[in-house]
């Protein structure tokens, strides 16, 4: 039997009104009255119907969610922080993918004007002055994941992507002793991949490591790209003694690249990639990477969003940045 408001009253000893405020914060109930409203809920595992919540309020419990590729390991990292925090408060998550049917802009769109969604949690590589533009016109709370080279005017949450690759390069020269270090970038256009490229540059300028021009690669955070620069690097006259991918797709890339050239890891070349997914431990050598908290990164947009849509805190937070951390392996 799906239990029901009244059950709690009962047990509670209360109204059904007062139950009703209680499990929707309201001020005039008292603290003693709220905790003993939630905790009989929980002990009779009530799930509110949001159907009708939604009617009465006139608001959506559901956030939505729009991420570029539902497939990708990252992004299913993403949906399943978001989804923790939702699920906590009464929320539901529904996700979209912007892709070649359905651009971004459109996604923003539908999800605005259609009121099925109360707020967006929206997944960005960097923020053009079209999409500036339109989450300024939206009718909608919105927080943006990514970014973070400049705040944007918005909730916006990002990886601490400039603080990673500076610490990987600090410890390829302060730890290991390495001068002459490449570094594969990902798309310029891409803010993580500029910042992971600005964070290698100042570590370098700060020990006076001069980078060889012919070290810095132009990569796209694919396997292939990773591939081609190693490939470039070491058929060079000057050879790198290690190298930095920005993101641990393209250091696979070099994997693949060093097998297929007979150069060994990291007896030949060290290397240190970025985002520490999945595969990177079972590598062989295992790779020395940054660690991305992309749960956590979920989590906080997730719980930005949720407390601006229940009017518990009106703060603007223009950039959260969660922090990374250096994973220690055998590549390097």
């Amino acid at each position: 039997m799906i239990p029901t408001i009244k059950q709690i009253a009962n047990k509670a000893n209360v109204s059904i009104a007062t139950v009703s405020r209680a499990l929707n914060n309201d001020i005039r109930v008292t603290d003693e009255t709220r905790e003993k409203v939630l905790r009989i809920s929980k002990e009779l595992n009530y799930k509110p119907n949001l159907a009708a919540r939604n009617f009465v309020k006139k608001t959506s419990y559901t956030i939505g969610l729009i991420l570029p590729d539902i497939s990708d390991e990252f992004f299913t990292d993403i949906i399943r922080g978001v989804d923790e925090i939702t699920y906590k408060n009464g929320y539901f998550t529904m996700v979209a993918s912007s892709h070649k049917h359905r651009t971004l802009t459109d996604s923003i769109v539908a999800f605005s004007n259609s009121g099925l969604v109360g707020g967006v949690i929206l997944l960005l590589s960097s923020v053009t002055a079209e999409i500036k533009n339109l989450l300024q016109q939206s009718k909608i709370p919105v927080v943006v994941i990514g970014g973070g080279k400049e705040e944007q005017g918005f909730d916006t949450v990002a990886i601490d992507n400039y603080q990673g690759a500076f610490t990987a390069t600090e410890y390829l020269i302060r730890k290991k002793g390495f001068k002459k270090i490449a570094h594969i970038t990902g798309p310029q256009e891409n803010d993580d991949a500029f910042l992971r490229k600005k964070g290698f540059l100042d570590a370098c300028k700060k020990y006076d490591v001069t980078v060889n021009k012919t070290f810095m690669i132009d990569g796209d955070f694919t396997r292939d790209s990773g591939y081609n620069g190693f490939i470039k690097l070491y058929g060079s006259s000057h050879k790198p003694e290690a190298i930095f991918a920005a993101n641990d797709m393209m250091a696979l890339g070099c994997y693949d690249a060093a097998s297929y050239l007979n150069v060994r890891i990291p007896d030949d070349i060290a290397l240190v990639g970025f985002d520490d997914i999945f595969v990177s431990q079972y590598l062989s050598p295992g790779l020395t990477t940054v660690r991305v908290q992309i749960e956590e990164v979920g989590r906080a947009a997730a719980n930005i969003l949720v407390d601006k849509l229940n009017g518990i805190n009106g703060k603007q937070h223009p950039l959260v940045k969660i922090s990374t951390e250096l994973i220690i392996r055998s590549s390097c």
